[in-house]
């Protein structure tokens, strides 16, 4: 009688799957997870409220002028990175290499298109790397010194990389947002 070793071959090739369907799970398990804060909200809050965070955006930038000052290269409220990956960075965006190793200095003022005065806001920030949030640098209204209405403040940048400068600057009851990707030298 001859022997049929056609069975043990499936019993091999569906071991060899299982057991990369395992390998698969655990070795994801084991990579940590980093969820985007962009706008410093979840990304399904930013998902399911994109248009309302731009239209708000749209407002604040017709009633006030934001001067963004990082390292005396000044900015205005934007969000155009976002469409932007970290890899196109080099080639693409205008914010190329504004921050630097060491202390950075950041000045806000708000300024009212209509009577051109300089107004109080509510600024919330956070500069992060682009992969990891492990060295996440939470700027807060506290954080900022207020003279005559304008905002200043330093942080320091201990690693070479990619970073997101992301956060909400409140007047009352509009709300601008900023999203920043750039990197530090």
């Amino acid at each position: 009688m001859k022997r049929n070793y056609w069975p043990l071959l499936f019993i091999g090739i569906f071991s060899f799957t299982f057991g990369m369907i395992v390998w698969t799970i655990m070795s994801a398990v084991k990579v940590p997870v980093h969820e985007d804060q962009s706008f410093l909200k979840t990304y399904q809050d930013v998902d399911m409220n994109y248009n309302n965070i731009m239209t708000s955006n749209m407002i604040f930038k017709n009633k006030y002028d934001l001067e963004f000052i990082i390292n005396n290269k000044k900015l205005n409220l934007t969000t155009s990175d976002i469409k932007l990956s970290q890899r196109v960075l080099e080639k693409k965006t205008h914010h190329k290499n504004l921050l630097k190793l060491g202390s950075n200095n950041l000045v806000v003022n708000v300024i009212d298109k209509n009577t051109l005065e300089k107004r109080s806001v509510q600024i919330d920030l956070r500069v992060t790397k682009s992969i990891q949030s492990d060295s996440d640098i939470n700027l807060k209204p506290n954080d900022f010194k207020n003279e005559s209405n304008m905002y200043l403040t330093n942080f320091d940048i201990k690693y070479e990389n990619n970073w997101n400068i992301t956060g909400t600057f409140t007047v009352g009851n509009d709300i601008g947002y900023i999203f920043i990707k750039t990197n530090a030298i």
